[in-house]
């Protein structure tokens, strides 16, 4: 696949992402705890890189081996998710401990001002399914685009649809 296409691929799943999360604690209503917002992040980096990258392709403001760089770099970015989504993963698990900031009461910048808002606690997941929170989808998501766009990156695997494969490598 060529890096203009890994990049925007990279940054259009990150939209996704953020998009779930959102989905999740406006209408879901699950409240994220400190370390969901660090996994956050990440994302919205590779998203400026990403889709920059690709957008700055396209204009021709940059050229092939430019955006291999941004596609690289959104890779590296989105780990650091994989890596916070995995430490938050094993705090939910209980195999480490978390944050001091997971406890205790938050600060919120409202109209309200409210000094009290709910805390979610890193080691209480406000949902799961099949065993896992959102932290350990977050790591498995991410961390399967971070393999997937790498082996396209270093030309390692192809589309096994045709006309995709096409549109890819063109």
């Amino acid at each position: 696949m060529r890096e203009e296409k890994v990049a925007l691929l990279i940054g259009l799943f990150c939209v996704a992402m953020i998009m779930g999360v959102y989905f999740f604690e406006y209408v879901i209503g699950v409240l994220p705890c400190e370390m969901c917002y660090w996994q956050r992040w990440p994302h919205m980096a590779a998203i400026v890189t990403g889709l920059g990258g690709a957008a700055l392709f396209y204009k021709g403001l940059i050229n092939r081996d430019g955006v291999a760089v941004l596609a690289w770099l959104s890779l590296a970015i989105i780990l650091v998710s994989v890596a916070v989504g995995g430490w938050q993963a094993g705090v939910e698990w209980r195999w480490w401990p978390g944050p001091n900031t997971c406890t205790g009461p938050r600060f919120e910048l409202t109209a309200a001002m409210n000094l009290n808002a709910p805390v979610q606690s890193c080691e209480d997941p406000g949902w799961r399914m099949f065993g896992l929170s959102l932290a350990g989808y977050n790591v498995l998501c991410s961390g399967g685009m971070v393999v997937l766009s790498a082996l396209f990156l270093l030309k390692k695997i192809r589309l096994p649809i045709p006309w995709l494969d096409k549109w890819a490598n063109s």
